[in-house]
């Protein structure tokens, strides 16, 4: 079972904060989009266009439930996956985190470019649309929210650890 798994919307910070919480805790990273793309030989974009969005979420789902049951580590999850209803249900139980963020530092931190699909029509507008929706779901499944905006994942990584109750 996960030490702690991070959600939130594009441009948050899961990546890259949770390498640097893992680090801090020594414990492994999993990244559940990356492992999608790993065992699809393809990227998540690629999917989309190939398969359609219910393929990929499908693959998203059970990439999902097998990392909650499995990895021992820090877990990120897509910015999508909590907002199934068959996988909203698996993170009870879990010590969730929301890693929230606001439309500026997202635009910052990944472009709002095109290669991701669900942003590739009218990035900042299609962002603050998906925000809008996914926000009640990581404010619900959350333990903790923790604010990202104008802040290095380290600070954001050592104030996770504090609220694990692990030294920072």
């Amino acid at each position: 079972m996960p030490r702690v798994v991070l959600v939130g919307p594009p441009g948050c910070g899961k990546t890259t904060t949770g390498e640097a919480l893992a680090a801090l805790l020594g414990v492994p990273f999993h990244d559940t989009d990356a492992a999608v793309e790993a065992a699809e030989g393809r990227t998540i974009g690629d999917i989309f266009v190939v398969d359609g969005e219910p393929a990929f979420r499908e693959l998203e789902r059970a990439e999902v439930a097998r990392s909650l049951a499995e990895e021992p580590g820090v877990v990120a999850l897509g910015g999508g996956a909590p907002v199934d209803p068959l996988t909203e249900p698996l993170l009870a139980g879990h010590t969730v985190v929301f890693l929230d963020v606001g439309i500026a530092d997202a635009a910052r931190r990944i472009g709002l470019d095109r290669s991701r699909p669900l942003l590739a029509v009218n990035p900042r507008a299609s962002w603050v649309r998906l925000m809008g929706e996914r926000r009640p779901v990581y404010e619900r499944v959350a333990t903790h929210v923790v604010d990202t905006a104008g802040r290095p994942a380290d600070d954001v990584a050592a104030e996770i650890a504090g609220l694990l109750g692990a030294p920072a």
